[in-house]
């Protein structure tokens, strides 16, 4: 397997044109790989400043998962803390989690954070959607958001070997005339959902509009687990 590593957007395109494999640890294909035979040509994108950027407001998709820090929001940083082992997080990258695997630990964080993702299209890189990401599994540059007024982020216990643990990541963004609209994102299974409500009226009312929206029909034990930490993120806002 050649394995090439552009420096450039150029460079990148015309990999991908002479039709090399994106891989960044190549934790979700080593196995298959062996057991399939290897690519002839891959393609990383470690030498790509577009891609390795960590800072406030933008995360590139070769960063390895355990380089995510305080520079970022909370709840990005603690889904990249949740992922795997210490030995995994310093391999696997944010692209290949959010398009590679079918669990996307780090797709909910993102969504409340509002991300727009820079993808690499055929003739230049352009911004979408995070749901057209991961519909089409375009090759990913990088992330952008605007920085909240809070965030968190919740992983429930799960048994290993058993169904993907429950995730609820929660984020609180101000708009230009100091209102506030709290964003909530649940992985329940392999599914996300993600929905907002206004949240100056206080916890209450907001949990309520949350639950006239699609969050409502979660299991019980997920909407428990919403309502806590929508009051963990809106109680220390209060009065604010």
């Amino acid at each position: 397997m050649l394995l090439r590593q552009p420096t450039t957007v150029t460079e990148a395109q015309e990999c991908v044109a002479q039709g090399a494999v994106p891989i960044g640890g190549a934790t979700l294909v080593w196995a298959t790989w062996q057991r399939d035979g290897f690519p002839e040509l891959a393609m990383s994108l470690r030498g790509l400043p577009a891609a390795t950027a960590v800072e406030a407001e933008s995360l590139g998709a070769a960063v390895v998962l355990h380089r995510i820090d305080h520079r970022v929001p909370e709840v990005l940083r603690r889904a990249a803390g949740s992922v795997g082992t210490g030995a995994v997080r310093r391999t696997a990258t944010v692209g290949g989690n959010l398009v590679g695997s079918s669990l996307r630990c780090l797709l909910p964080a993102a969504l409340v954070l509002d991300a727009r993702a820079t993808v690499l299209g055929p003739d230049r890189p352009y911004e979408t959607d995070l749901a057209e990401v991961v519909a089409k599994r375009h090759l990913l540059l990088g992330l952008r958001w605007r920085t909240p007024v809070a965030s968190g982020y919740r992983k429930q216990p799960a048994e290993a070997g058993g169904p993907p643990p429950l995730v609820v990541a929660t984020a609180v963004h101000a708009d230009g005339e100091g209102r506030r609209r709290l964003r909530v994102a649940v992985r329940d299974g392999y599914d996300v959902l993600s929905e907002s409500a206004g949240c100056d009226a206080g916890a209450d009312e907001t949990l309520d509009a949350l639950e006239r929206t699609d969050l409502g029909a979660l299991p019980a034990g997920a909407r428990d687990v919403v309502r806590e930490q929508v009051a963990d993120i809106l109680g220390p806002l209060a009065g604010r």
